[in-house]
């Protein structure tokens, strides 16, 4: 028996069931119900979601195989893939399954609150799954705009899809799509060129500066958020040694523990200054910290080696006469602030441009999948033809060997091919033309390409 005819039978089966039970089990409901297989995204991330709640939500990377495949074991999905990084966590899926049922799975995987989920998941479908997943690999979606690093973790939540066996044809085809689309993005667009922070600005100015990054001694005045992320971007750029100063020791030390190498009061400053080729400062400080006095003395001992300085406070941390100096390169909150602008417009830029690239790839997308379901239709019809010129040829060469008029049996094999094709879609046109119904009578004229009177 076919698999159609199983499923009938189980449907059939399933509704008598029904009528001697108070319910039915998830695999009969599915097989009554229509079947809506599709690509879907689910998850949460640093727009939805808390870093407390996006922190239980996150899984290992040991975790990851195994997770997956319960996935697949305790839900209706077909394939599964999972990207889990400090920003998201989202599954990529192919299957027929309820929002509540892939909630109800991480919930209890992750050990969630359910209505915490339910307030910040978001789950999109078909083509707006595609749509995101695009967006995720190429950085448009991501706490910085156009970083690279996703492009990476989003391929390795693919081949760990793949070492567990959850990841197959459908899930292969979008993910090959949406690499296509974001290596298109990188190498049209400059949407990761530009930064876009104050922190991140200081960072690449620095880096044109200097050539090589591992051998620059940074030294960052103050630990608060904004000192923070640059000690985070200058790790990042592998930035040999990083010292910061603080006014209270215990906090310039908790920035040691995750991104620096030294940790000094601001007292110390004069004794280290000569040693930093990068001088970055925002503190709080209603008074400058650093002096004209202080600087020129720190020059001396490099020998005028150059320091690049930038202030990122208001008021100055930096005396704006150090400026005036010749082998200073200060740059003050204002300078930053107008590359800032520049580099958000540039970035829209090439987020314009991007947004483009992904709506000319969900159409391509789109258009390939329309392909492929003609090809069962293409299939039936092409073994149908070849069926009837089967029997018609078995025919015509019985006719043969009984020594007929071969002249006659070709004349007969002609016209019984042709009638025989012809019989059904003329029987249909007639009626379509009886019905009103001049779509089909178009669409048959543009599918064998007649002329029309």
């Amino acid at each position: 028996m076919s698999q159609i005819g199983r499923d009938r039978v189980i449907i059939s089966r399933a509704h008598d069931y029904v009528l001697r039970e108070p319910y039915i089990t998830r695999h009969f409901k599915r097989l009554i119900q229509k079947r809506a297989y599709v690509i879907l995204v689910f998850g949460i991330n640093h727009t939805s979601a808390s870093i407390n709640f996006r922190e239980r939500a996150a899984f290992a990377p040991e975790e990851a195989v195994q997770s997956l495949r319960d996935a697949l074991r305790q839900t209706a999905l077909q394939e599964v893939a999972l990207l889990s990084t400090c920003n998201r966590t989202e599954l990529y899926a192919f299957g027929d399954v309820e929002d509540s049922e892939i909630a109800d799975w991480l919930a209890d995987n992750r050990e969630l609150d359910r209505q915490n989920l339910q307030d910040c998941y978001y789950c999109h479908r078909g083509l707006h799954a595609l749509r995101h997943l695009m967006r995720v690999a190429s950085g448009m979606d991501s706490l910085v705009f156009g970083e690279p690093q996703i492009f990476g973790q989003i391929k390795s939540a693919y081949a760990v899809g793949r070492e567990a066996g959850t990841v197959s044809s459908c899930l292969n085809q979008a993910f090959q799509h949406a690499f296509t689309t974001a290596k298109r993005i990188r190498s049209e667009t400059a949407i990761g060129h530009n930064p876009v922070s104050v922190a991140y600005a200081s960072v690449s100015l620095a880096e044109q500066i200097f050539t090589d990054l591992t051998s620059v001694h940074a030294l960052l005045i103050g630990a608060g958020d904004t000192i923070e992320l640059v000690a985070r971007h200058l790790k990042e750029k592998k930035v040999g040694h990083i010292t910061v100063a603080n006014r209270t020791l215990s906090r310039a030390q908790s920035l040691v523990r995750n991104f620096a190498s030294q940790a000094i009061l601001l007292s110390e400053i004069p004794e280290h200054l000569h040693r930093a080729d990068v001088v970055i400062s925002s503190t709080a400080s209603q008074l400058p910290i650093l002096g004209k006095g202080a600087v020129e003395s720190a020059l001396k001992k490099r020998r005028n080696k150059p320091i690049f300085m930038v202030d990122i406070a208001v008021p100055r941390d930096i005396e704006p006469q150090v400026e005036e100096l010749a082998d200073v390169y200060l740059y003050t909150v204002d300078d930053l602030k107008n590359v800032v602008e520049d580099n958000l417009r540039a970035r829209q830029s090439a987020a314009d441009i991007a947004q483009s690239i992904i709506e000319e790839e969900i159409n391509n997308w789109a258009r390939q999948q329309r392909a492929l379901n003609a090809v069962d239709t293409i299939k039936a019809f092409r073994t149908s033809v070849e069926s009837m010129r089967d029997a018609e040829v078995d025919k015509a060469l019985n006719a043969l060997k009984r020594g007929q008029n071969s002249e006659d049996v070709i004349n007969t094999l002609a016209r019984n091919l042709t009638n025989k094709l012809m019989h059904k879609p003329t029987a249909r046109l007639k009626r379509a033309g009886e019905e009103g119904r001049d779509d089909t009578i178009h669409a048959t004229h543009d599918l064998f390409g007649l002329k029309s009177k």
